[in-house]
């Protein structure tokens, strides 16, 4: 009973999901409600929200005691680490870092800056991802391009078409390591998945998509890309000594990945630094990164009620319909999730363990709840679409085409 009741309050949100820009447009047409349709437009509210009746819903049908023990059954070591991961990441010294990096290598392109500019933040910050987890990348990357291409003069569909690529890239962008992506994490050990063995398997395919996404994408912006303008009154550099200690922490909470009680505190620790060192710091993006985390959170209770139907359809497919239906399914259910699911399926042939994975990564941009960093470009990249809000078809129809360019570089 209550597994099928998880399973429609899951399509429920899946539905709500897809509907978060109409609630939006609602809060215009009903001023004295706007505030109650702005949260209902939040996508990143939409999962936690749905998760929240389910526990209601499983406290009604089977008792308090049964629904407070799932809820605390679930883990949720991917929410605390990309919130975590988010926040460092976006911080100042980090980003005038990375932006330093990358106008240094744009003024040495042999195309105009803006262009290496957008170029690089869709490449190589995405496989970049493969080091210092796919939500950093992510973060980094939609503050690099949101004065770029999320503008408020740039046409709704190049920027739809930029988030897309974003999220394709960044998907398979981390299948260059066997710790970055996190479906490729729920299975690598599993499946004696070694570093080496993802890059020989599906690092250089997807090195190789991203470059094609990216160059494609930028020929087409062409005419709406330019530098972001300078601040009127610049600040002072950040120290070497405050840059360093920034990229420290975060390089042990890429470490301390699976360990929350460990990365946590040095996410405290880090607090502490920066309210010490506030002259060279920027706002911490906690709000974003919070809703972000609740967001996951809600997918990770709501996902635990889908494995009696999502498992043995995937276990009743065909090597080739398992890269075809892991694509599409991972549209509608987090990646992660689905290779997981896979990984608990006994008897399954290297091939069709490789096109699960190949299909869940080749997914992941196509809807906000494919891959666990998407929701963290959303949250930071919205502002710059009509109404804050990005729409599900818009975004599913952006991702398309480089979703099919990773779908051909993976099945080679």
């Amino acid at each position: 009973m209550i597994e099928t009741v998880g399973a429609v309050l899951f399509a429920l949100a899946l539905l709500h999901t897809f509907s978060a820009k109409w609630f939006e447009g609602q809060s215009e047409r009903f001023p004295r409600h706007a505030g109650l349709f702005h949260l209902l437009g939040e996508v990143e509210v939409v999962f936690g929200f749905w998760a929240i009746v389910l526990i209601i819903a499983m406290a009604l049908l089977g008792g308090g005691a049964s629904a407070i023990a799932y809820a605390e059954s679930r883990k949720y070591t991917e929410p605390l680490f990309v919130f975590v991961v988010m926040v460092v990441a976006a911080s100042r010294p980090v980003l005038e870092l990375v932006s330093q990096l990358t106008a240094t290598l744009a003024r040495m392109a042999p195309v105009r800056t803006e262009l290496a500019l957008a170029w690089l933040g869709l490449a190589l910050v995405p496989l970049t991802g493969s080091l210092i987890t796919e939500p950093a990348a992510m973060t980094i990357a939609a503050l690099m391009l949101a004065p770029q291409v999320f503008r408020k003069d740039v046409p709704e569909w190049a920027k739809y078409a930029a988030l897309g690529t974003l999220f394709v890239n960044v998907s398979i962008g981390g299948t260059l390591t066997s710790y970055a992506a996190p479906p490729v994490l729920m299975v690598a050990s599993t499946w004696g998945w070694d570093s080496a063995f993802m890059l020989q398997t599906f690092g250089w395919k997807a090195a190789l998509a991203v470059a094609v996404n990216a160059t494609g994408l930028i020929i087409l912006l062409r005419p709406y890309l330019k530098v972001a303008t300078p601040n009127a009154t610049p600040r002072a550099p950040v120290p070497l000594a405050v840059s360093l200690v920034h990229l420290a922490v975060l390089a042990g909470v890429v470490v301390l990945a699976h360990h929350p009680v460990l990365f946590l505190g040095l996410f405290m620790l880090f607090l502490g630094f920066t309210h010490a060192y506030q002259d060279h710091q920027n706002p911490l993006i906690l709000k974003e990164a919070l809703l972000v985390g609740f967001f996951l959170a809600g997918l990770v209770v709501l996902g635990g009620m889908q494995q009696w139907w999502l498992q043995p359809l995937v276990s009743s497919l065909g090597p080739t319909s398992i890269f075809f239906g892991a694509l599409g399914l991972t549209a509608i259910t987090d990646n992660a999730a689905l290779t997981y699911l896979g990984s608990l399926i006994v008897g399954l042939s290297d091939q069709a363990k490789y096109m699960l994975m190949a299909g869940a990564v080749a997914g992941g941009g196509l809807t906000v709840i494919a891959n666990a960093p998407n929701p963290a470009g959303a949250a930071l990249l919205r502002n710059g679409f009509d109404d804050e809000s990005i729409g599900a078809v818009g975004l599913l129809l952006g991702a398309l085409a480089p979703t099919v360019v990773a779908s051909g570089f993976l099945l080679l």
